[in-house]
């Protein structure tokens, strides 16, 4: 196995992923490396094999890692990588900051982020993505990211560099983002945190909180989330067309589609990576079959299937 540099920060082999994810399934990264700073993780990065790939995960909230693991070294940001700075009207979060901390730390600060307080996951997650709900996306306050390139450099990226769209960006391959910085609007500080703690109430009343899940797994047809208004249109929402499939509650072995929220995908106990993803598959091909739409994962999938698939 190729030799890899020695970093400040954790290197681990063969590191379990299961545990870092919130579908808890999936095999071992070849490698797992948690750098200590922003200096570890790009001369780590410089001094890398060209030819050993790199994948950066955040909190594992929006991802199903396949059960025969990951040939690459997984970067995987910490504490290092968690500081949020306001100046102004301006927030800067690492990207390891998790999305509901950084909407309630804006908010005691008067700066309205609040459409981040029930997005699942972290800052660089939901920039690599445009995370959005309720009408608001990252590209509506997004200024600026800080991110290490594959080759150890540390470079600025824009608005323009990620082409910000419907959960897409065009984020450098093996790009690991480091922090961002949002505008926000001024609001008075305890509306802000009554319109999140009623986002927090319409959330759990409409979706498996409870359960093990990875959020949204398929992307809503009409190419936008939900508003959360009163004339919010339902009939190209993933939900929407998936339970006019009949697949509601659809199960295979421990995977099972949510009977409260039909666009979640839950790990009831004890399910494998390959039943998640041919569950998820089984709708793709029922929701075709009933509507001739195409549903496409919101869910990242990466890794080898396991040795008996």
């Amino acid at each position: 196995m190729t030799d890899l540099p020695t970093p400040r920060g954790k290197l681990s082999r063969a590191r379990a992923l299961c545990d870092l994810t919130w579908l808890r399934v999936g095999g071992p990264a070849d490698w797992l490396f948690q750098p200590a700073d922003v200096d570890d993780l790009s001369a780590f990065l410089r001094a890398l094999p060209p030819d050993v790939p790199v994948f950066p995960i955040g909190v594992g909230s929006n991802l199903i890692v396949r059960d025969g693991g990951v040939r690459a070294v997984v970067v995987r940001l910490g504490r290092g990588f968690n500081q949020i700075r306001i100046e102004g009207a301006q927030l800067t979060a690492g990207a390891a900051a998790l999305d509901a901390h950084v909407a309630r730390k804006a908010a005691a600060e008067g700066l309205d982020l609040t459409f981040l307080r029930t997005i699942p996951g972290a800052i660089g997650g939901a920039v690599r993505m445009n995370a959005g709900c309720y009408g608001r996306y990252v590209a509506d306050h997004f200024v600026s990211a800080r991110a290490v390139t594959r080759a150890g450099e540390v470079i600025t990226l824009t608005a323009a560099d990620l082409n910000f769209r419907y959960r897409q960006t065009d984020l450098p391959a093996q790009c690991v983002i480091i922090e961002a910085t949002f505008h926000a609007p001024q609001g008075d500080p305890a509306a802000l945190e009554a319109a999140m703690a009623d986002q927090l109430a319409r959330r759990d009343a409409s979706q498996p909180t409870r359960e093990r899940s990875a959020g949204s797994t398929f992307r809503n047809p009409a190419g936008f989330s939900s508003t959360g208004k009163a004339d919010d249109v339902h009939d190209l929402k993933a939900w929407k067309v998936i339970d006019d499939a009949g697949m509601r509650g659809a199960r295979l072995g421990g995977a099972q589609m949510s009977e409260k929220h039909p666009n979640f995908l839950l790990n009831t106990g004890g399910a494998t990576a390959a039943e998640l993803e041919t569950l998820g598959e089984e709708v793709r091909k029922k929701v075709y079959d009933s509507s001739g739409i195409t549903l496409q994962w919101e869910i990242m999938r990466i890794g080898e299937p396991g040795a008996d698939q």
